[in-house]
């Protein structure tokens, strides 16, 4: 089809959803308190329904009062009983589809209740919108010309008692139109396929022979497929290899660690990166400009958000607010009511606006990973930031770390220990970590008051992580590929010290 005519059929379409998106931008909050209404009047016959009796409740005040707010943990039993095909518990129309996801730290699987709604009305009604907005802002794009390189999951679907669970991207794949396939690389064969280095190897194998376009997937692992690639193929740089690449639409990590290498391997400027965010329970924002570090929040797929100040999180002082009340610049625990049936579920995610007209947010890392050992309040989005202007600075690069602390003993004082895998390594590690330790000073004032002068915290140490740790980590946790991610913070060692036990034995071979 000629782009000229697949792109006026998107214009087409673009047209008509931005008159729904103008709606939510004009009159957030109006929209979102219609839809929590819309929520409550579907699941009023539930069993959770029925329990907090959803048909007397009129406001936001109401449901705030009387419906409470869970973890996964205190979800699970309702889950189960959902999974062994009792319906009608938390949502109305029948549940098949469960997300099976580790998280980033859990060793337990988790099971995320997917919906038909909420894969229509999130996450491909996303999907579409990303690759409208993409279109809107690139005039000339020749995306639909080639296809796109997702990567996603690599589990296969299972059948158990009538329902069956996977990763989210294998449900996605799962129910996609049949003519959907004929615009992905690799086929869903592939792309399904149980064992992560098999299909790693078969995906390039693929892949090299298609005309690529786009990319699709989590960073971490897309740049060991493209580096797989490149190995493969001998070229230099992605461009050598698919000509008519243009965009990768990331998300699920942050891209921050990786940014310098993807513009190593996708040396030409005109090369765009769009960022989402989206997990297992829902798709939440997308980046609607070009060359953007913020993600507007998209408020009709079917998701009404509340928020905890994470200054009161987990407190007795814990606060819980509406979209109406959040402030730039502060730091939130992310609170969901989902038309898969997750009524005010803590996913785990922290966020901070940019902007409350429309809004806008950046994801600023995870409830459970920050390190707050000594009321020094550092988060991976301070992480991050420090490492990358070190690694600037240094002329370094770095593959893939963690933090926790080393707790006080006797009179010795506390610090913060990293394990960090270095592409790259600096001429001068000492350097590295005195120039690390004051980045880290000037982006988190807490951090800088228990530094100063030694008062609670020494110096940071590093330990040098031999090639593939954390490749190896996450393979003897069973944890390779997807969405599976490196605790990057922890408020305790366990993870530094399996990590660090590895760090003496040699690498198992992929």
């Amino acid at each position: 089809m000629p782009i000229p005519l697949v792109n006026s059929i998107a214009s087409w379409f673009l047209k008509k959803r931005f008159h729904q998106i103008e709606l939510f931008l004009r009159y957030p909050n109006e929209v979102q308190l219609e839809l929590l209404h819309t929520l409550l009047e579907t699941a009023k016959h539930t069993e959770i329904g029925k329990t907090y009796d959803f048909l007397s409740i009129h406001s936001y005040e109401t449901f705030k009062e009387r419906v409470p707010i869970r973890s996964y943990e205190e979800y699970e039993p309702m889950i189960e009983r959902s999974r062994l095909g009792e319906q009608n518990i938390y949502w109305p129309t029948s549940i098949k589809w469960f997300a099976k996801s580790s998280g980033t730290t859990n060793a337990k699987s988790k099971f995320i209740p997917v919906s038909q709604e909420s894969l229509e009305d999130c996450h491909y009604a996303a999907g579409k919108d990303l690759l409208c907005m993409y279109l809107n802002n690139n005039e000339n794009s020749k995306l639909f010309t080639g296809k796109s390189l997702r990567l996603g999951g690599s589990k296969e679907l299972y059948e158990e008692n009538g329902t069956s669970f996977g990763d989210l991207s294998a449900i996605i794949i799962d129910n996609m139109p049949f003519w959907a396939e004929f615009s992905s690389t690799p086929s869903n064969e592939i792309s399904l396929m149980s064992d992560w280095e098999t299909k790693m190897t078969a995906i390039v194998h693929e892949t090299i022979q298609e005309n690529v376009t786009s990319l699709a997937g989590v960073p971490s692992w897309m740049l060991v497929l493209l580096n797989q690639v490149l190995e493969t193929t001998g070229q230099e740089h992605l461009f050598q290899i698919w000509n008519n690449l243009e965009v990768y639409f990331h998300g699920g990590v942050s891209f921050e660690p990786y940014i310098d290498q993807y513009k190593k391997i996708l040396p030409e400027n005109s090369f765009k990166y769009y960022e989402i965010y989206n997990a297992s329970e829902g798709f939440f924002a997308i980046q609607d400009y070009n060359d953007s570090s913020e993600l507007l929040l998209m408020l009709d797929y079917g998701i009404f958000y509340e928020f905890i100040p994470m200054e009161t999180y987990g407190t007795n002082k814990q606060q819980v607010i509406p979209l109406s009340e959040v402030e730039i610049g502060k730091n939130y625990a992310v609170i969901i009511t989902t038309n898969a049936g997750l009524w005010r579920y803590k996913i785990g995610d922290t966020v901070r606006f940019t902007s409350v007209s429309p809004y806008r947010i950046k994801v600023s890392g995870r409830t459970k990973h920050h390190i707050n050992a000594f009321g020094e309040e550092l988060i991976i989005e301070n992480a991050e930031e420090a490492l990358r202007k070190t690694t600037k600075e240094t002329n370094s690069e770095i593959v893939d770390y963690t933090a926790a602390p080393i707790f006080m003993e006797g009179k010795e004082k506390g610090a913060h220990e990293w394990m960090i895998e270095f592409k790259k390594h600096p001429e001068n590690l000492k350097q590295f970590i005195k120039i690390l330790d004051q980045n880290l000073q000037e982006i988190n004032s807490d951090y800088e008051a228990k530094r100063h002068n030694n008062t609670t915290l020494n110096i940071l140490q590093i330990n040098i992580a031999r090639q593939h740790l954390f490749y190896d980590w996450l393979k003897k946790n069973d944890k390779l590929g997807g969405q599976h991610k490196i605790p990057r913070l922890s408020n305790t060692r366990k993870y530094l010290e399996e990590l660090l036990e590895l760090n003496k034995i040699n690498s198992f071979t992929p």
